[in-house]
């Protein structure tokens, strides 16, 4: 089952507490309609806050979460699972991520106990965090959920177009983390030419960018006027050639820690 995940995601990786409550509410109030968060966030119960605060409908937004890995145990998916669920004050997610192949991770325990997850009807969707190639073909076979989305660090320094391809042979979307490199955007100099011929940002043709890559699904973070900002990159329509050259940007950096990524495990 392919689902629809709504373009641009909210991100709210390192935001706690009131602000983050504040942040998701003006978001989903500015018009944003997909959600992410995670158990290794600790802030599930702020989005819950936002959720039942904002003057938008739960059945209109896409809410992600993921599950961390020291809960990748087979019970522990299960039963950490449900306590996501209390503190976002909500009977089920959209959408429900491993977060790293990590620590607990064993894919013949953790992966049929995302299945039963979905079973329960607590998740509709499932999804992967953090893989490589070699790691979704394993959990694609023994799940019997349809892996909906891939959840990766994507942005120009960092294309990813590999999983990219891979996701859409397989009809799974690429979800996009740090997909303006961390405020980064303004130090490539390409992504500030471009946004000077559309009065821009380079934060916005970064996000530009991804939205006119097929598959691929942005979740900036933002707050106070960047909410909005980062929302109005949809209205930006880049040249083919402008797309080219942000694809043919020399420059590759991974700006999330190397060390906890799967393949060092």
């Amino acid at each position: 089952m392919t689902a629809r995940i709504p373009q641009p995601g909210f991100g709210t990786s390192g935001h706690e507490g009131a602000e983050c409550t504040e942040n998701v509410v003006r978001a989903l109030e500015a018009g944003y309609r997909h959600v992410d968060t995670a158990q290794m966030y600790d802030n599930e119960d702020a989005v819950g806050d936002a959720l039942a605060q904002a003057d938008v409908d739960r059945e209109d937004v896409f809410l992600a979460t993921k599950v961390k890995p020291e809960n990748l145990g087979g019970e522990d998916v299960v039963e950490s699972t449900q306590e996501s669920l209390d503190r976002l004050g909500v009977d089920a997610v959209d959408l429900l991520y491993v977060h790293w192949p990590l620590d607990a991770y064993e894919p013949q325990d953790t992966l049929p106990a995302m299945d039963e997850v979905r079973d329960r009807g607590w998740a509709r969707h499932v999804g992967l965090s953090n893989f490589d190639v070699a790691h979704l073909d394993e959990a694609r076979d023994i799940l019997d959920s349809p892996v909906v989305a891939h959840q990766v660090e994507c942005h120009p320094w960092l294309q990813q177009d590999e999983l990219v391809a891979y996701g859409r042979d397989h009809d799974i979307t690429t979800v996009a983390y740090c997909p303006i490199m961390q405020g980064r955007a303004d130090e490539d100099e390409t992504l500030t030419e471009i946004a000077d011929a559309h009065d821009a940002t380079a934060h916005q043709i970064a996000l530009a960018w991804h939205h006119q890559r097929d598959g691929v699904v942005a979740i900036p973070k933002g707050s106070g006027d960047h909410v909005e900002a980062n929302l109005g990159a949809s209205e930006i329509d880049l040249s083919d050639e402008e797309v080219a050259r942000i694809d043919d940007i020399d420059h590759e950096e991974r700006l999330v820690d190397p060390d906890a990524a799967v393949w060092n495990r």
